[in-house]
């Protein structure tokens, strides 16, 4: 891991005050805690410029797995793309605003729709949208490169 200083750490006896470090997070612990929190966002094109939508989600066997509303934005873009999917990034962090202490990660992969009933039906057990609404399907987003920091 490497590590960067986001300022001078000087004597907190002396007044000022210690900055945190940033150090790069492994893939496996990058995943570990993306699945750690629940709310996340989701980064995908919509008539060609960038979107992001806030959304929450469950880590299941390396895939983000979330439950769009029906007839959403991102709903309509998986059922317009076929074959391999949607690139889309993911992102959820968790940061102190009093400490400036926490970490971030983002996963950037293919986003498809799950269609297998058995595994929609689990999903839906599993993955309640904090928002009302229709909710029918399901995403995957299988990602191809994960990254992340800490900011200790």
């Amino acid at each position: 891991m490497e590590s960067q200083s986001l300022g001078s750490a000087a004597d907190p006896a002396e007044g000022a005050v210690l900055r945190p470090r940033v150090e790069d997070l492994a893939t496996e612990e990058a995943l570990e805690l993306l699945g750690s929190v629940a709310l996340g966002r989701i980064v995908f094109t919509q008539h060609a410029l960038p979107a992001v939508r806030p959304v929450n989600h469950l880590v299941d066997g390396g895939d983000i797995i979330i439950r769009p509303h029906e007839a959403s934005t991102l709903s309509a873009v998986l059922e317009a793309e076929e074959g391999t999917g949607v690139v889309v990034a993911y992102e959820a962090d968790a940061i102190d605003p009093a400490t400036h202490l926490g970490w971030s990660v983002v996963a950037t992969g293919y986003a498809t729709a799950v269609t297998d009933p058995v595994q929609l039906e689990r999903y839906s057990h599993l993955l309640r949208p904090w928002a009302g609404g229709m909710f029918s399907g399901a995403i995957r987003v299988t990602p191809g490169l994960i990254t992340g920091f800490r900011l200790r």
